[in-house]
């Protein structure tokens, strides 16, 4: 009965250790860089902040605002991962309200809301420069 059990846990072993190379080759159900964002948001008030950020110059309105007034957005998300301190806490606190207002419902932006992101934008790129 011994030599029976034993021959099962090195089969199951074996079929544990094969398979597990082939469970990692398969395709990522969520991208890596949306799982450091949410890793990020989670850990720290600043990873919080940044993913506030980066969430706010990923839409489609941020692309349309920097278009429309020549500002390099993909400078502006470069920059995001250098920002600390109380700017970047006021960036991403602001941020926050303008991704509320937008997941609100809201699918064009007053023209408060365009300043604010024009300012964002430019003071991001003029932080890091």
């Amino acid at each position: 009965m011994r030599a029976r059990s034993g021959g099962w846990a090195l089969g199951l072993g074996a079929l544990v250790a094969l398979a597990a190379p082939a469970a990692a080759q398969q395709a990522h159900v969520v991208s890596p860089r949306a799982v450091t964002r949410t890793v990020d948001a989670a850990t720290t008030p600043s990873g919080a902040d940044r993913a506030a950020l980066r969430e706010l110059l990923g839409r489609p309105q941020a692309e349309a605002v920097a278009s429309r007034y020549g500002l390099d957005l993909q400078r502006a998300r470069d920059a995001v991962a250098t920002l600390d301190g109380p700017e970047l806490a006021r960036l991403g606190s602001r941020a926050r309200e303008l991704n509320d207002e937008l997941a609100g419902g809201a699918d064009t932006i007053v023209i408060s809301s365009t300043t604010l992101i024009i300012a964002l934008l430019v003071l991001i790129i003029v932080l890091v420069a």
